[in-house]
C-alpha cells in the first residue's frame, strides 16, 4: 500500500482490533490443537545438509533420499497466503497432499530434522498481491499485529501436524524489496518482530528466511543501529547462491551474528536424483543449535584406549597397549572372557578364532586388517551421514582408518572428510558410492572387507 493511500487514524484503529481479535481467536484455537507434538523440537542441534522442496515430498521419494542423499533436513511450507504449493480451490487437497501428521511422525522418527517454513504476506513494496501493511502509525503497530496473526496461524497448524513445542517456525520473506524505501523496511522489519514475539508466546522458536541482501541484512542493520527495537528472531536462514556450503555470511551482515544459529541457501532451482529419484530442489548447510556435538565416548573395559594411530597385526607373544584394545573389542563381542591384561597369549588366541569364524574370516588367531576392522566396527548400525553425531560413529571413523588408508580424527561426529572416506571404502567393496552409511555398508566393514 503506498503513502498516499494510508488508511485514517479510525480506519486504523478498525484494522488493528479486527487483527487482534483474529489473533486471539487463533491463539485460542492453538491451545486446544490436537495431535500430540513430536518428542524433540526441530531442528535440534545439527551441522549438516539440508534440502527443500517446498511441496512436500511423498514417503516413497522420502524413503529412497533417505538412505542414499547426503540430507538430514528437509524444509516444507506449511502455509500461507504466498505459499506456491497453493490448492486449486476446486481440489483443496491439490496443495500439500502428503503433508499430515502421518507424514511428519514417519520422517521424525526415521531421522529427518524439520525446517517447517511459513509464507504469508511479503513486502509493501513487492509485487505480491499479499502485503505487509507499511502504516507508521504507533511504530507500524499494523505490521507487527499482522505478524502476530501469522505466527498463530503458523503455530496451529505446526500443532496440527504434530511438530514439537519449541521447534523452529521460519518465515519466508522473500527478497527483492527496496530497502531504501523506509516505510517498507521497517513495516517489514515490525512485521518480523510480530511473528518473532507471536512465536515465543506460543512456545516456539523462531527464524526468517530470506535473501542475504534484503532481509537479513535489514534485519542485522537494525539490530545493530537501534538494538531493541525489534525483537530479533533466534536463527536466520540465508539465501545466497555462491555455491559454498558454509555458514559464512557475506559481508552485508555482521561476521558474529547468530552465531551457531544459521542456515545458508547456497544452490538454487537444482533437479537432484538420489536412490533412483528425481527431485526440484535448493540446496542448505546448517549450523544451528550450537553444532552437531558427539556425547561423551563411553569408558571401555575400565579405560582401556580404543583410539589408536596404527592398529598393527598381532599374533601370539605380543603385549602392551594394543593388545589390550583388541582384548577389549573381543570382550566387548563376547568372544573374549579372560583379563584385559596386554598379553596375547593362547586364551586371546582362541577368542579371535572365535570371532572370524562368526565372520566368516580365515580362523588363523592373528589380529589381522580385516578382523581390525570387524571389531571395530561390530555393534549397531544406525544409518549415518553428515551430521551424525553419536559413539556409532566413533566406531565407523576407526573402522576405516583401518580399513583404508584414511587418518581421521575419532570425533564421533561425522563430517565432510569422514563422508568422502565412506564413499572411498563403498567404491572399493563394490558397493553404492553414496557416502552415507546405510545397512550394507555396516554389513561389509562387520564382514572385514577391506
Amino acid at each position: 500500500m503506498t503513502a498516499s493511500h494510508r488508511p485514517r487514524t479510525g480506519a486504523l484503529r478498525a484494522l488493528l482490533t479486527g487483527l487482534v481479535t483474529g489473533l486471539a481467536a487463533t491463539v485460542a484455537t492453538v491451545a486446544v490443537a490436537a495431535p500430540a507434538p513430536a518428542a524433540e523440537p526441530a531442528p535440534g542441534a545439527f551441522t549438516g545438509y539440508a534440502f527443500d522442496a517446498r511441496c512436500a515430498p511423498t514417503q516413497s521419494e522420502m524413503d529412497a533420499w533417505l538412505t542414499s542423499s547426503p540430507f538430514w533436513g528437509v524444509g516444507v511450507y506449511l502455509g500461507g497466503s504466498t505459499m506456491s504449493c497453493r490448492p486449486d480451490p476446486a481440489d483443496p487437497a491439490s496443495g500439500q497432499p502428503h503433508l499430515d501428521a502421518t507424514w511428519v511422525s514417519r520422517q521424525t522418527a526415521a531421522g529427518w530434522r524439520l525446517l517447517p517454513l511459513w509464507v504469508g504476506p511479503q513486502a509493501s513494496c513487492s509485487s505480491y498481491p499479499d502485503r505487509i501493511d507499511p502504516t507508521s502509525t504507533d511504530a507500524y503497530a499494523a505490521a507487527d499485529a499482522q505478524g502476530r496473526v501469522e505466527a498463530a496461524a503458523a503455530v496451529q497448524r505446526a500443532r496440527a501436524l504434530g511438530i514439537a513445542r519449541g521447534s523452529t517456525l521460519w518465515y519466508d520473506l522473500e527478497g527483492g524489496f527496496d530497502l531504501e524505501d523506509t516505510d517498507c523496511r521497517r513495516s517489514a522489519l515490525r512485521f518480523l518482530s510480530g511473528w518473532t514475539s507471536g512465536l515465543h508466546a506460543l512456545g516456539h522458536r523462531s527464524g526468517v528466511y530470506s535473501n542475504i541482501a534484503d532481509g537479513i541484512h535489514a534485519l542485522d542493520n537494525a539490530d545493530n543501529l537501534s538494538a531493541g527495537s525489534y525483537e530479533m528472531p533466534d536463527q536466520v536462514w540465508f539465501a545466497w547462491a555462491n555455491g559454498r556450503a558454509d555458514t559464512v555470511f557475506s559481508d552485508k551482515v555482521r561476521a558474529g551474528s547468530w552465531t551457531g544459529e544459521r542456515v545458508h541457501q547456497y544452490a538454487l532451482d537444482q533437479s537432484a536424483t538420489y536412490g533412483g529419484v528425481t527431485l526440484a530442489i535448493d540446496r542448505n548447510f546448517l549450523h544451528v543449535g550450537g553444532g552437531s556435538v558427539a556425547p561423551r565416548a563411553p569408558r571401555a573395559c575400565g579405560g582401556v584406549r580404543l583410539d589408536r594411530a596404527d592398529y598393527p597385526s598381532l599374533a601370539k607373544g605380543r603385549r602392551g597397549a594394543v593388545v589390550e584394545a583388541a582384548q577389549c573389542l573381543l570382550k566387548q563381542r563376547g568372544s573374549y572372557r579372560g583379563r584385559v591384561d596386554g598379553r596375547f597369549d593362547r586364551d586371546v588366541a582362541a577368542a579371535v578364532r572365535k570371532h572370524q569364524r562368526a565372520r566368516d574370516l580365515s580362523a588363523t588367531g592373528r589380529v589381522d586388517r580385516r578382523t581390525w576392522t570387524s571389531l571395530l566396527a561390530a555393534g549397531s548400525g544406525p544409518l549415518l551421514k553428515v551430521g551424525s553425531a553419536e559413539d556409532a560413529v566413533r566406531r565407523l571413523q576407526r573402522a576405516l582408518n583401518v580399513a583404508t588408508t584414511a587418518d581421521l580424527r575419532v570425533t564421533g561426529v561425522l563430517d565432510d572428510a569422514t563422508s568422502r572416506w565412506v564413499a572411498t571404502y563403498q567404491r572399493r567393496v563394490g558397493r553404492p558410492v553414496t557416502g552415507v552409511v546405510a545397512a550394507d555398508t555396516w554389513t561389509a566393514l562387520r564382514a572385514g572387507r577391506v
